[in-house]
Formats: structure tokens, C-alpha cells, sequence
């Protein structure tokens, strides 16, 4: 695995994480423990959200991008080249 692809497991392990405590706390709205987690692992992936950004390019589209477009000139995924 190349950098960018052991930054993107790091972000999608820690986006899955967050993403399944928020649903648990749709039934268990009052769960401090749960809460407290979840927020531990959003503040985790923001730092490599950042560093993604900054060495690949954005992970999602941005309303409040000037060049609202440069985004498509990047890679597909199919188009990179594997080692």
C-alpha cells in the first residue's frame, strides 16, 4: 500500500467508527460514554482529513472552493497505475 492509500484506511476506518456510534445514539440518545467516543474519533480524523487534503487533493466537493472544477482534473480512481 502507497501513502495515499494507507491515509485513506486510516480516514475511512475512523468515518465508519464515528459513523456507526451516531447511529447508535439515534436509539440511545443519553449515552455520554458513546458520545464522548464518537467526538474522540472526529477529532482523530480531522488531522488526517487535513493531511490528506494537502498531499491529494479534496475528499469531498466544497461549496466555498473559488475553482469549483478542480477537482475533475484529478486521477480516477481506475486511471492510477498500481505499483
Amino acid at each position: 500500500m502507497n501513502e495515499r492509500e494507507i491515509l485513506l484506511k486510516k480516514i475511512s476506518t475512523y468515518q465508519f467508527a464515528a459513523f456507526d456510534l451516531q447511529l447508535f445514539l439515534d436509539t440511545h440518545p443519553n449515552d455520554r460514554k458513546t458520545i464522548e467516543k464518537m467526538n474522540e474519533y472526529k477529532k482523530q480524523l480531522r488531522p488526517l482529513v487535513k493531511e490528506y487534503e494537502e498531499k491529494f487533493g479534496p475528499l469531498t466537493k466544497s461549496e466555498t472552493e473559488r475553482n469549483s472544477w478542480k477537482w475533475i482534473k484529478a486521477p480516477w480512481p481506475w486511471e492510477i497505475e498500481e505499483d
